[in-house]
């Protein structure tokens, strides 16, 4: 298991982006190099955990519990044979395109150490939005994403360090659940009875996905 590409993203103006001012840094590109990961800070003020990489909109994006997006090689591959196109690593906006590790069907509390210093937690899957949608340029895209349920994985940094494409990836955590990040976001988005099977997850969960699960039960029961 490896970090394929490293992929950092500049803030650019484009049309099709809901932010303030218009700008967006989905569009990330593999760079060379070591690049320094730390906790960015709380969402809505916290960015990218991944130094020169631009987070713009920060209402929806970045912060501790997002610090790091991950998706698998392997995902893009598929993405490839079914669009007919080819998609390069850091296409999907995210920061570690990974070879070998089974992203989307990480446990959500996982810890992969990356290189020698650096260990993340597996937080959630990333919920598509319009910006992504344009970004890639097919239609329906925010359905078609959401049905195949791949959605690569969200990551907190737990010990922070520098990486760079090549470094090994290890786990070396697995929580005793069976909560993986496909399962958190089918409970997300299409399948909302599931909601009440991720409290499993406890605290590793994103804080957001946490309290909506809680109001789910507190309303509707388990």
């Amino acid at each position: 298991m490896e970090l394929l590409s490293l992929n950092l993203g500049r803030r650019t103006s484009v049309p099709y982006t809901d932010h303030p001012e218009g700008v967006t840094g989905i569009d990330k590109r593999p760079v060379e190099g070591p690049v320094r990961v730390t906790a960015p800070g709380p969402k809505g003020t916290g960015a990218s955990g991944l130094a020169g990489d631009d987070v713009c909109d920060t209402r929806h994006h970045g912060g501790n519990d997002q610090a790091v997006y991950a998706m698998a090689r392997e995902d893009l591959d598929d993405w490839e044979r079914e669009l007919g196109r080819t998609l390069a690593n850091g296409s999907f906006g995210e920061n570690f395109t990974t070879l070998g590790l089974d992203v989307s069907g990480a446990l959500i509390g996982e810890r992969w150490r990356v290189g020698p210093e650096l260990v993340l937690e597996v937080t959630s899957g990333r919920i598509p939005c319009r910006t992504f949608q344009a970004h890639i340029g097919e239609e329906r895209w925010v359905k078609r994403f959401t049905a195949k349920g791949a959605p690569g994985a969200y990551l907190r940094v737990i010990e922070p360090g520098e990486v760079r494409a090549g470094d090994a990836v290890e786990i070396v955590h697995r929580p005793d659940h069976d909560v993986t990040v496909a399962l958190a976001f089918r409970a997300a988005t299409t399948q909302r009875e599931l909601l009440p099977r991720v409290l499993a997850a406890g605290e590793a969960l994103h804080p957001e996905e946490l309290d909506t699960a809680r109001k789910y039960v507190a309303k509707f029961g388990n």
